[in-house]
């Protein structure tokens, strides 16, 4: 059996995201907004994936972390992929996030042997906010991410990352959690 799959360090919500995400809520009918329970970083993602490969996924993320401490990130930011003016995603952007970076990394040279495609693009920390569905009204999203462009919208201390899995509903995706790594630690 397979599932849809990512690997993630998740980002709790703070009022500032909340207050972001509602208002791009109400700027443009074009945008399908994250709900923000569900925010996270996502590490790499994996797509359809055997239930029998997890012990196997799980030690790739048990090893790339390994040397990994608790740590802290600010997120920081906003702006959108590939550019403002050609909007796919909306984004806000993670400072202090060089240890998941090299978690990236580790991870993705393990999972290839697994028969995971390795990504063509260098890894960046963000965390999706919207994504684009439609291309019109979006004047008003490109005047609020000029105005948030350097925004702090909150810190937060890393100590975890998971195996999620993602179920796509009428509603938006909804995500739970296969399995978590425990950074500074044994066992999760």
């Amino acid at each position: 059996m397979t599932f849809r799959s990512f690997i993630a360090v998740d980002i709790p919500p703070t009022p500032s995201l909340e207050s972001f995400a509602e208002q791009l809520r109400t700027a443009s009918a074009s945008l399908k907004v994250v709900s923000t329970d569900q925010l996270h970083l996502t590490v790499k993602f994996l797509g359809d994936t055997e239930e029998g490969l997890v012990p196997e996924i799980v030690t790739a993320i048990r090893e790339a972390c390994a040397d990994i401490q608790p740590f802290p990130i600010t997120v920081r930011g906003a702006g959108a992929f590939p550019s403002l003016s050609r909007m796919n995603v909306v984004w806000v952007g993670v400072e202090g996030a060089e240890p998941i970076g090299r978690i990236a990394a580790d991870v993705e040279a393990s999972l290839e042997s697994l028969g995971f495609a390795a990504e063509r693009r260098p890894w960046k920390a963000h965390v999706t906010l919207a994504r684009v569905k439609g291309h019109r009204d979006l004047d008003r999203v490109r005047r609020i991410l000029e105005t948030r462009r350097d925004e702090v919208f909150g810190s937060h201390r890393v100590d975890r990352i998971h195996l999620k899995k993602s179920v796509l509903t009428p509603g938006g995706a909804q995500y739970s959690v296969v399995a978590t790594v425990v950074f500074g630690n044994e066992r999760s």
